[in-house]
């Protein structure tokens, strides 16, 4: 009965989402309210709850501080030449952009934090989706789908998740799936040239007027970052429907951009004198992170305080700053706590448990000597339904031990429950997605329709590499 109804509370949570029925917060909070009680639990509904903010509120911290200290950086001008390369390289085009948002996911993922890689690339890519009005969730879901792949990294979560599980070496467990991981990379960029000549032949490669063209040296740097007055003359080359449409799946967005220009380049936020402190301080704490010198709440907390206290001396500008980015610490942090009234109750009411029980009963006794495989597909749609710690540390011993009565390696199973974090980074249980979808303004639903089956094949692509590689 705890599987079925475990199914049926994520099943009805994605259902109304998609349809925009609740939002979001509402659905994490009154769905699995209603499901406790429906299992005869509602008296621990409280104690349920709280463990699951308790489990949270180091991330909730997390993501306040670095949604903080990230927001100080990008008004101090830390990120304006990351713009400006992209710029370079984008032209204007629809297609480069598609393409320049999952090489610049996959760079950042390099710290090995979700939440650090969407605040960076969506800062970075927003103004130019909105000014030449392409669709944000193509943003969106190109920037999970890269991030999801980069999410194997050892310091990531995963690997030392399944590391720690099975008593493995984290290396041993990543670096022979360095090629399978590598051809996961390459199909997120043919899925970015795909969305992008879609949105290309939507939108046409836009250019600017020449004599506007003629003051810069790609013709697009004076329109997307700070453009102001003729910075709006943009006309289309090619193309179909027309900077003014709007794309499958992005009904979520307004047409309009009510005016919104981007990166001033000329803000009265910026700090050229303190550039280098600025990106000396944000490589520190990125080290200090990927080295757990400190946990990682605590370091963004530091990082945050010291970056205001240099870079705004001044009380009303460090309470100017706070306030900029008040709104977006609100949104993410509340997603996070209303997250936890959905794992608590799963937890709580024994749900999760019993659908991984039932899931791994399920597996035909023939399909022994094949649990690598076996394990590569379940990790597909299991990392979605479930936490990490759920799927590794609840669901993975269970299926390496399976395995291993009929000679399967534990290593082959470790590597083989990766192949399903490009769709594990689009899950609603994953605070980052909220980070994502609330900075670009795009409805989780939207997302979350447009994402999975491109995030599905990426996963899929991942796991037909490791088995023609011979890693899993």
């Amino acid at each position: 009965m705890l599987t079925i109804l475990g199914f049926a509370m994520i099943t009805t949570f994605l259902v109304l989402i998609m349809m925009k029925k609740m939002s979001p917060i509402a659905a994490l909070v009154l769905i699995p309210a209603l499901f406790c009680v429906a299992v005869g639990q509602g008296a621990k509904l409280g104690d349920y709850v709280i463990d699951g903010v308790g489990n949270l509120a180091p991330t909730a911290a997390m993501l306040m501080f670095a949604i903080l200290y990230f927001g100080v950086m990008i008004d101090v001008g830390l990120f304006d030449p990351i713009v400006r390369g992209i710029l370079r390289f984008c032209r204007a085009d629809p297609m480069r952009i598609v393409i320049g948002t999952a090489v610049l996911a996959a760079i950042v993922s390099l710290d090995g934090d979700g939440s650090t890689t969407f605040m960076i690339t969506v800062s970075a890519m927003y103004p130019l989706y909105k000014r030449l009005k392409m669709s944000l969730v193509v943003m969106t879901g190109v920037a999970a789908t890269a991030n999801g792949v980069m999410n194997t990294l050892p310091w990531g979560g995963p690997t030392a998740r399944a590391a720690t599980a099975l008593k493995l070496d984290a290396s041993a467990i990543f670096v022979p799936m360095i090629p399978a991981l590598g051809v996961g990379l390459l199909a997120v960029l043919l899925l970015a040239v795909v969305l992008g000549r879609r949105e290309r032949g939507r939108l046409g490669t836009l250019t600017l007027d020449e004599a506007l063209a003629a003051g810069t040296d790609t013709g697009t740097e004076a329109v997307l970052v700070g453009a102001t007055g003729g910075g709006d003359r943009l006309r289309k080359n090619s193309g179909g429907a027309g900077a003014g449409g709007t794309a499958p799946g992005d009904e979520g967005e307004a047409a309009d951009d009510g005016g919104f220009k981007g990166l001033d380049p000329h803000r009265a936020t910026l700090r050229p004198k303190l550039y280098w402190f600025n990106a000396a301080l944000t490589i520190a704490l990125l080290t200090a992170m990927i080295m757990e010198l400190m946990p990682i709440p605590v370091l963004f907390l530091l990082g945050a305080a010291l970056a205001l206290t240099v870079n705004f001396p001044h009380m009303p500008d460090q309470r100017a700053r706070i306030a900029a980015h008040a709104d977006n610490v609100l949104n993410v942090s509340g997603m996070v706590f209303a997250a936890a009234v959905f794992t608590g109750v799963l937890s709580g009411t024994g749900m999760v448990d019993h659908m991984a029980d039932w899931l791994v009963g399920a597996i035909p006794d023939g399909m022994g000597p094949h649990m690598a495989l076996v394990t590569g597909v379940l990790s597909i749609p299991l990392t979605y339904f479930m936490s990490n710690d759920g799927f590794y540390f609840g669901v993975v011993p269970v299926l390496a031990e399976a395995g291993a009565a009929h000679g399967v390696s534990p290593l082959e199973i470790a590597r083989a429950s990766l192949v399903g974090q490009p769709l594990h980074m689009s899950s609603p249980l994953v605070p980052a997605v909220y980070v994502l979808v609330g900075m670009a303004k795009v409805e989780f639903g939207d997302h979350t329709r447009f994402t999975v089956k491109w995030a599905a094949i990426t996963s899929l692509v991942v796991l037909g590499a490791g088995l023609l590689f011979g890693i899993i």
